[in-house]
């Protein structure tokens, strides 16, 4: 096998900043390597298009720059949203366990209320068969 030991490794060719070059990525991740390339070259030709010929490695170092600069915003953004999923996972427990205490509750209110009305209704009715025999 003459793939270099990378079994599992597919080659793409690429162009950044108007370089070609041939690139190692997993198989079915080619067009994927090919997209993100074709955005990082983009990103020189739009710092190309800011500052001028500065010098490609200039050039290279911004767009670079950039990437890791948006890398930091996004992961920053997401570790934000970790820990605000994390509070509402939180609260939808605290209000879970709120909402069976208040179910407790509302059934205990009920048996009790159940309660008394047999016991009313037990009262009733022996006091209609304790006037019953009395006027017998």
């Amino acid at each position: 096998m003459s793939d270099g030991g990378q079994a599992g490794m597919s080659q793409v060719n690429v162009t950044i900043n108007g370089r070609k070059f041939r690139m190692a990525c997993e198989d079915g991740q080619e067009s994927r390597l090919t997209q993100l390339a074709a955005d990082f070259d983009q990103r020189i030709e739009q710092l190309r298009a800011s500052f001028g010929e500065i010098g490609d490695t200039r050039l290279t170092v911004m767009a670079a720059l950039t990437v890791a600069d948006e890398l930091a915003e996004a992961s920053g953004k997401l570790r934000r949203l970790e820990a605000e999923f994390a509070s509402l996972q939180d609260a939808r427990v605290t209000a879970a366990e709120k909402a069976k205490t208040t179910q407790a509750t509302v059934s205990a209110a009920l048996t009790t209320a159940a309660e008394r009305i047999e016991g009313l209704a037990k009262r009733l009715n022996q006091s209609r068969s304790d006037a019953g025999v009395a006027m017998g």
